[in-house]
Formats: structure tokens, C-alpha cells, sequence
């Protein structure tokens, strides 16, 4: 006998398997709350120069809280409840032994921030240990003589510029303020070479998440930074400071490439260019091959290969095309 209510039962549901609803980095919009309000009032207060050189570092921590809002929207991987995620320390150690196996746990739990951390901390005190070491005064006064050579900067605000060069890298307000700039340019770097890595992957056919791509951009780098800051600070307080380059020591030390066998002011464009073939670059170039392919969904070597080259060969026609420009700052 039918069921006189039948008519009234809800239809079964469609076969075929149940679609898993998409997360999203919600913490992150807290965060980019708190980041905003921050900036907000450092820039507020940097109108009546309460704080020095506040209307530019508010201004670019709010863009900062802006951009981790507006990350906070874009999807993150399917979990994978079958493959645990590495524990902070896990992927921070094991990125310099066990790459791989942090690149494929990426793909699953894309966990950047620790590793985000490591590096921008690591830059900031590289280049406040820096300046302390070679002095302010050496440091501007070189910046602004290779700035006189340019057509930028007319003759008259030469003196200007280099009193005001003098008073803010003095000043421990602004260099904490830069310092925080430097986190949040750092921030946008990874973010841009992030998308790079997912449009040259889909070019090639190939698919990763943004957070993956995110993921992949900080670990990759993270082994390089840290072994050549490591070695930077050693060699800072070992060289005497008349050997150190005022501009060009501000990034790293560590001579591991080519670079040695050209004089910069001889041949500034000869001298980028062999820069880029040392020991680190091609670790750089490796790890970032290997954590595309073990870090994206669909990613094969050649694929990961194929980017790491190619954007790797952008880079350096970029910075080859600015040494040529402006070869004073190379010498």
C-alpha cells in the first residue's frame, strides 16, 4: 500500500559525489582589522610629526591590512584529514633537509607565516646591524653621492636631501618605521611571486592554490635567507667596515658566485650577471622547482621546472637592465 504522504517527500539527492563547501583564511581578517586600525593611527599621528615619518609607514601598513583583508576571500586547498599537518618547527627545521616532504605537506595545510616571520625578522636586523656597523654617515653619504650622478635629483637638493637622509637614518623612530615597512614590502614581494607562480603554472597547464603558490614562495626562499644572513652578520663583524659596500652589503656578504671575478665599476652589467651563478641561486632555483611540483595539485617537474627558469631568467634581465641604467649604484 503506498504512502499517502509520498507526494510530499523530498526527492533523493542527485548521484555523484557531495561537493565539500570551500574555507577560507578567516583569521587573517582579524588580523588585517587590527593591522589597519594600527596604521591608521601611526598615520594620524605622523601629520603633526608626533611620530616621524608617520604618514608614509601608516600609510603603507594600512595598505598591508588591506591586502590581508582582501587575501582573506580567496579560498584555501581541500583539507586532507588523512595527512596531519607539520608543526611549526617541523617545516621551519625540516625545509633544509627534507624539502620535499615540507612542500607536500604545504599542499595539504599551506602554512606560511611562520616561515614569512623568519625572513622579514632576519632582514630587519640584518640591515639595523648593518647600519650601526658601517655608520649612518657613510651610508647616506654614499647614497646621495650616487644619486647626484643621476638625472633625478637636481644639484640644488643634493645638500637637502642628504641632511634629511642624515636626520631619519639618526632618528629611532624612523628607523623603526622602516623596519615595519620593510615586514610589509617583504609581505607584498611574496604575495607578487606568488601570483607569478600561479599564472606561469597555469600557462603551463598546470594548477596550485594561491596559498600553496604562497606557501612554496616563503619556503623556498626561506633556507637561502637564512644561510646567507647567518653568514652576512659574521662576515659584517669580521670585514673591516672599509671593505664593505655601503649599498650592495645592505642585501648580503656571502661572495658564492661569479660576481668575484668582475670589478662593479669596470663592468657593472658583467658583474650582475655573474652574480647570479653561485651556489645559492642554483639552491634557490632547485628548491623553488621541487616546491612547485611537490606543493601545487596538478604540478609535473618539467612544469615547476619551467617556471623556476623562467622567472628566474626575468629577474635577472631586470636587474642586468638596471645595473645598465644606473651603473654608479654597482660600483
Amino acid at each position: 500500500m503506498s504512502d499517502p504522504n509520498s507526494e510530499f517527500q523530498a526527492p533523493p539527492p542527485p548521484p555523484g559525489p557531495i561537493e565539500t563547501p570551500k574555507q577560507y583564511p578567516k583569521s587573517l581578517r582579524t588580523a588585517a582589522i587590527v593591522l589597519f586600525a594600527v596604521g591608521v593611527v601611526i598615520l594620524i599621528a605622523g601629520i603633526p610629526k608626533i611620530i616621524t615619518g608617520g604618514v608614509v609607514t601608516g600609510g603603507v601598513v594600512c595598505f598591508g591590512g588591506i591586502l590581508l583583508f582582501a587575501l582573506s576571500f580567496i579560498p584555501l586547498p581541500e583539507p586532507k584529514p588523512d595527512e596531519p599537518p607539520l608543526g611549526t618547527f617541523g617545516r621551519l627545521l625540516g625545509i633544509f633537509y627534507e624539502p620535499a616532504r615540507v612542500f607536500r605537506n604545504l599542499r595539504a595545510h599551506p602554512r606560511w607565516v611562520a616561515g614569512f616571520l623568519v625572513i622579514a625578522l632576519l632582514n630587519v636586523a640584518y640591515v639595523a646591524a648593518f647600519t650601526q656597523r658601517l655608520t649612518p654617515e657613510r651610508i647616506v653619504n654614499y647614497t646621495v653621492d650616487k644619486m647626484a650622478e643621476t638625472p633625478f635629483i637636481p644639484p640644488e637638493a643634493v645638500e637637502k636631501a642628504r641632511d634629511q637622509g642624515l636626520r631619519d637614518a639618526k632618528s629611532p623612530v624612523q628607523r623603526a618605521g622602516n623596519g615595519v615597512k620593510a615586514i610589509v614590502g617583504t609581505l607584498i614581494f611574496f604575495c607578487f611571486v606568488a601570483t607569478l607562480y600561479l599564472l606561469g603554472l597555469m600557462a603551463f597547464g598546470a594548477r596550485i592554490n594561491f596559498w600553496q603558490a604562497l606557501s612554496v614562495a616563503v619556503y623556498s626562499a626561506l633556507p637561502v635567507v637564512v644561510i646567507s644572513k647567518v653568514v652576512s652578520f659574521i662576515l659584517l663583524y669580521i670585514k673591516s667596515p672599509d671593505d664593505i659596500h655601503p649599498l650592495m652589503g645592505q642585501e648580503t656578504l656571502l661572495q658564492d658566485n661569479l660576481g668575484i671575478l668582475f670589478a662593479p665599476k669596470d663592468h657593472p652589467v658583467l658583474f650582475v650577471a655573474a652574480t647570479a651563478i653561485g651556489i645559492l641561486s642554483f639552491y634557490k632555483l632547485w628548491l623553488t622547482a621541487k616546491g612547485l611540483h611537490e606543493g601545487g595539485e596538478k604540478v609535473s617537474s618539467s612544469a615547476g621546472w619551467g617556471v623556476a627558469i623562467t622567472l628566474w631568467v626575468i629577474g635577472l634581465l631586470f636587474f642586468i637592465a638596471i645595473a645598465a641604467l644606473f651603473p654608479g649604484f654597482v660600483s
